[in-house]
């Protein structure tokens, strides 16, 4: 609903995003969902923005997300 240009951030973008968060503003210290897939698509990889650790998660438990604009 975000418009054309918006998408979910990979996992390379969501580490940047973290390492940036306090620049940026607005992050929760939560699990954010990335576009990234770890083998198969029930296993997406994560970024948590509590204490910048990635890991995979399957899809049953719920995160974040934060889109990002493509130019």
């Amino acid at each position: 609903n975000l418009g054309r240009g918006w998408r979910l951030p990979t996992k390379e973008e969501l580490k940047i995003l973290y390492q940036n968060k306090d620049k940026i503003g607005g992050f929760a210290d939560v699990t954010y969902w990335s576009s990234s897939e770890f083998f198969y698509s029930d296993f997406p990889w994560v970024q948590n923005f509590y204490n910048g650790i990635q890991h995979i998660n399957n899809l049953v438990g719920p995160n974040y997300v934060r889109a990002v604009r493509t130019f």
